[in-house]
């Protein structure tokens, strides 16, 4: 089954509203086995409505959309799919009965023009909306099927869940399952390289994107049960753990702060940090892990030298490097703390660009790891990536 997804008001192309109902229902739909070939949105105006939705019916056997169901000139989501059909729309009285009913019972009139929220067309059944006004529609006719779910994400949620969601399950056949593998450290042009052949494999595939964390590794698997698709997944995943290695740290949900909080936790360490440069990014990062009272001792931010002298520290002509190995050692021996990191950096212009020039130290029972790197492109976005060359440096060291 080919889906394709219409999300309708002008609200979203003019950037009044974010469209959260069409990733929402893309990750739904891979999870009951339904392929989604397409995605669009459309403003609230009937003849580009019936235009998008036309062509989605030339090329595929499912269309959702979403929004347009309400009671106002501006809904019409109904209308255009009963053009679509060629057919007449009717006010149903069972769905007017329940809507005099919701009105009633909340002590509120109900204006003539709720009544189109009651229309049916002859190939269309209503589904229920406990949450709003209006219903959905199920629309099917000439072997597609068109499905119509309002736009706000609570009315639309409820309504997959309970009914769209379970019926397409049905129909579908085949479950689609998904694993993440994160990684760090290596380009995405050269992962893209090294894994070339798994790629390109149908079944399951792979698919890499970045993150300010690394590189994700989606493989996505289609099969008749969730544990045929489970067993072609970790025959795929094994394969790019032997190409990329110790480069992947966790899996789905995991965050790197979590994986190297676990790690501290089981060797019954703790960890201290000194920042200057990097604006206390490392320090945001590790508080806001699970658990993080329990190995995260807490930290400085020194963010010029007058400050890094008032809490004591010298350093040398090594400029940013002993000052880095300074404010670990010093983080690590003011707040008690097994592991000490200390990041200093400076903005330096090469060829007429401007780069950060980074140094992170880690001092730890078995010595110190100094790590130097140099980060160029949009400067606001270099504190995180300080924060986590840090912490898969110290995964590292944990290992």
């Amino acid at each position: 089954m080919k889906a394709e997804i219409i999300s309708t008001g002008t609200e979203i192309l003019l950037g009044n509203i974010v469209d959260a109902n069409t990733s929402f229902l893309a990750e739904h739909l891979a999870q009951i086995g339904i392929d989604l070939n397409y995605a669009s949105s459309v403003g609230d105006n009937f003849d580009r409505m019936l235009e998008v939705m036309k062509c989605a019916g030339s090329r595929s056997d499912l269309i959702l959309t979403t929004g347009g169901l309400g009671p106002t000139s501006g809904d019409i989501t109904r209308e255009v799919i009963a053009a679509l059909f060629s057919e007449k729309m009717e006010v149903d009285p069972a769905q007017k009965a329940h809507l005099e009913k919701f009105f009633t019972g909340r002590g509120i009139p109900m204006s003539e023009n709720n009544l189109k929220q009651a229309s049916l067309i002859p190939s269309a059944q209503a589904i229920p909306n406990p949450n709003g006004t209006a219903p959905g529609w199920w629309a099917e006719k000439n072997g597609k099927i068109v499905i119509a779910m309002p736009g706000p994400p609570g009315e639309m949620q409820p309504m997959w869940h309970n009914h769209v969601g379970p019926a397409l399950q049905r129909r579908s056949g085949s479950i689609i399952v998904s694993k993440v593998l994160k990684s760090y450290g290596v380009p995405e042009g050269t992962m893209d390289e090294q894994l070339s052949v798994l790629l390109k494999s149908p079944n399951p595939t792979l698919a890499l994107y970045a993150k300010i964390d690394g590189i994700n590794m989606r493989i996505t698997a289609k099969a008749n049960t969730a544990e045929e698709a489970k067993k072609l997944i970790d025959s795929h995943e094994t394969a790019v753990r032997k190409i990329l290695g110790e480069s992947i740290w966790g899996v789905d949900d995991d965050t790197l702060e979590g994986v190297v909080g676990r790690m501290l936790m089981k060797k019954n360490m703790t960890v201290a940090v000194a920042e200057s440069f990097s604006i206390a990014s490392l320090m945001q990062i590790l508080a806001r892990a699970p658990e993080s009272p329990r190995f995260f001792k807490g930290g400085f931010l020194a963010n010029s030298d007058e400050a890094k002298l008032s809490l004591g520290l010298v350093w040398g002509s090594g400029g940013i490097g002993d000052a880095a190995k300074g404010l670990a050692a010093l983080a690590r021996d003011k707040m008690g703390a097994s592991i000490g990191i200390g990041i200093d950096g400076q903005i330096q212009t090469v060829n007429n660009e401007k780069n950060a020039r980074v140094f992170i130290a880690i001092v730890g029972p078995k010595g110190m790891t100094p790590v130097m790197r140099n980060y160029s492109g949009r400067l606001m976005m270099v504190p995180n990536r300080i924060a986590y060359t840090a912490l898969f440096e110290l995964r590292k060291m944990l290992e």
